[in-house]
């Protein structure tokens, strides 16, 4: 069947503007480029923005809640996608389906089976350790769809226990499971590192969602502690979320002035690239993470990263090449890695080299030649 011909039905929880949905963008859009036409449907919260901007590549989109709203329970979560996907598939007929995220659970992924469709693929954005029922995952991966896709290979064998990078050219028999990474932006210019030092006023950044789980809440301690070591340097955070007013209440608390922490709010993708220029070194604390797409952005401007090792960060951040891991929570750890690194002009102008070669692995391109061999087969 030629691409052309072939429906895609892509399946979100939510459009709002978190990393899933960034790359769930870059999928439709490969996509649509190879000439499939895609039909995203998101069941429940939804940002007008982000709707715009799947609809701006090319992809229509059906929001099953037009007012954002989520069912209470789970018995009304399902009767809800039921009716839903139900009216979708029947005007749309895909010839593929794409889950993204496995949320609400297992749901979609039944539901869409039970109405007959058959090439079923999920995708899931974090590693097992959020789920409490992997039974779950591997049944679907045994039993109801064509292909598992994990955003790193550390998730992947969370889930299954072993890994498997998918290359251009796998045959793909029946329930298999692979790894697909995350990539940048296809607006993404990777810039030629020159090895440079390390300038005498220092910038640390943290670009994510201000909340627990990406570690925001130890961001302001640990950059305290980091300004007892090292005066000169400033943090600029980029993110919005629940623990604003907690984070800025911790920098009056422990006296930072205003002119050490810049607070940019949501940015634009453009703007952020700037920002990542001017910034030294990226901090990515989070406590669970599916990938880290960050840190790659990061790594596409020559910066190093100090991360977590948690997730897909510990497949592509590595000590002593482009950056250093800790371990979740362990501020006096991040503040050691940081100083190591930034004390050392010579490992750092190394590491700013390692960065952009890690970066250019993580291409749009590389991620569209994948995905399209991917769908081709099915």
């Amino acid at each position: 069947m030629m691409a052309s011909k072939t429906t895609v039905l892509i399946g979100i929880p939510c459009l709002l503007t978190g990393g899933t949905e960034i790359q769930t963008l870059h999928l439709v859009q490969a996509l649509v480029e190879s000439g499939y036409r895609c039909v995203t449907v998101c069941y429940f919260e939804h940002d007008d923005i982000m709707v715009s901007r799947y609809r701006d590549i090319g992809s229509e989109v059906i929001c099953l809640s037009p007012k954002g709203t989520r069912p209470a329970s789970n018995k009304e979560v399902w009767s809800f996608l039921k009716e839903g996907l139900k009216k979708v598939v029947e005007k749309y007929q895909p010839q593929i389906t794409h889950v993204q995220y496995m949320a609400p659970g297992a749901m979609p992924i039944l539901i869409l089976n039970h109405l007959g469709v058959k090439n079923i693929l999920a995708t899931v954005h974090t590693d097992a350790s959020i789920y409490k029922r992997l039974w779950m995952v591997r049944y679907l991966q045994r039993r109801k769809t064509k292909a598992f896709l994990c955003v790193s290979e550390t998730a992947e064998k969370s889930f299954f226990g072993k890994s498997r990078l998918y290359t251009p050219g796998i045959s793909i028999k029946r329930h298999n499971h692979f790894t697909i990474y995350n990539c940048l932006s296809p607006e993404t210019i990777i810039k030629d590192s020159n090895g440079n030092i390390v300038e005498d006023n220092y910038v640390i950044g943290f670009v994510a969602r201000l909340e627990a789980i990406k570690g925001a809440d130890y961001v302001i301690p640990a950059f305290a502690k980091l300004l007892e070591k090292i005066e000169n340097c400033c943090l600029e955070i980029v993110g919005d979320g629940k623990l604003l007013n907690s984070m800025k209440q911790q920098q009056k608390e422990l006296g930072i002035s205003s002119e050490k922490i810049h607070w940019h709010g949501m940015v634009p993708y453009s703007q952020l690239q700037y920002i990542y220029d001017t910034i030294s070194l990226l901090w990515v604390p989070s406590r669970s993470e599916g990938f880290g797409l960050t840190a790659i952005e990061a790594m596409a401007h020559g910066c190093p990263v100090v991360a977590t090792r948690t997730g897909g960060l510990v497949d592509f951040v590595g000590s002593d090449e482009n950056g250093a891991l800790f371990t979740p929570g362990d501020i006096d750890m991040l503040v050691y890695k940081t100083i190591e690194i930034l004390s050392n002009r010579g490992k750092y102008a190394v590491m700013r080299n390692n960065a952009v070669n890690t970066a250019k692995k993580n291409t749009y391109e590389k991620y569209k030649e994948k995905i399209t061999d991917l769908y081709s087969q099915l």
